[in-house]
């Protein structure tokens, strides 16, 4: 990576731990006060329930957060500790998100999707806004996407400001049907998805985000299970900072992608740092698949 400046955007410091708490925030702000009254409702795969659950205590609203059984525990723990009713159900977050929807239709509260509104895209979007208000030479910025609402908030703005700037989305090779459907023009829904960043699992592109992805996105690449790992442990080792996989996964795509991303002031978004702790015993054995990153 000789020749690049690298500049991290340290979402994983965030109250909750990650980007999250930026489009639930501004998405219940929305919100009209007889619908708090009623409560609010969502799916996640564990930052997205957070940070709802965050801002609907600061707005006195009563939170239903669905995540999938598999959820770490940390994420679980500190949702419930904000105040939010916490479900678990199935083995992805689409499975949870089927399930949200039936609850959302029986109680009428208001639903506050993770990715697919563009309220909370809107919200994320104010990432990009920081970013280049710190640093106006940036020339690429990298971007984790699960279901897209955070490249499409960012890509959105970043457009608006310079269009030249590259906006470079990174996938899971486990997780990469936003990938899939970017780089074949037609939308790809996968059956499974296995990865450990579970932050991005997503199975299905956003109805929202893909068109937005498609408009604004210069490319979306993948990296594998091995490849995040070796981020985490790369950044514990040398910077002493917690990732979690999704959080991890736009360093990994410098680390993988470096030469061919032509950029003197390369941006990224480490999007979150909850990982459950119990995990970095396997995280340090995929990480030692591959060969130790150059110094």
């Amino acid at each position: 990576m000789v020749g690049k400046n690298v500049y991290f955007k340290m979402e994983n410091q965030q109250k909750t731990g990650a980007f999250k708490f930026r489009g639930a925030t501004f998405k219940l702000m929305q919100l009209s006060k007889e619908q708090l009254r009623n409560g609010v409702i969502t799916a996640s795969a564990g930052n997205h329930a957070q940070g709802v659950a965050y801002a609907a205590a600061k707005l006195g609203a009563y939170a239903t957060i669905f995540m999938a059984e598999g959820t770490p525990l940390a994420k679980i723990n500190a949702t419930k500790a904000y105040g939010a009713e916490v479900v678990l159900v199935g083995e992805s977050f689409q499975e949870a998100y089927e399930a949200s929807l039936k609850r959302q239709r029986d109680t009428g509260a208001a639903y506050i999707h993770p990715f697919d509104d563009y309220d909370v895209m809107a919200g994320q979007g104010s990432i990009a806004m920081e970013m280049l208000r710190q640093e106006d030479r940036m020339d690429t910025i990298i971007v984790p996407i699960g279901g897209g609402g955070l490249i499409s908030g960012i890509s959105t703005a970043v457009k608006h400001i310079n269009r030249s700037i590259r906006v470079i989305g990174v996938q899971a090779s486990g997780a990469a049907a936003m990938h899939e459907s970017f780089h074949h023009n037609k939308v790809e829904n996968l059956n499974s998805v296995q990865t450990i960043a579970e932050g991005i699992a997503v199975k299905q592109p956003g109805k929202r985000t893909l068109p937005i992805i498609r408009k604004y996105v210069d490319d979306i690449v993948t990296v594998s299970d091995e490849e995040i790992a070796s981020a985490i442990v790369y950044m514990l080792e040398r910077n002493k900072t917690l990732m979690e996989g999704a959080g991890a996964a736009s360093l990994a795509a410098l680390f993988k992608y470096h030469e061919e991303i032509p950029s003197r002031h390369c941006g990224m978004v480490i999007s979150g740092g909850n990982l459950d702790i119990g995990m970095l015993p396997m995280i340090q054995k995929l990480a030692g698949r591959l060969n130790s990153f150059a110094s």
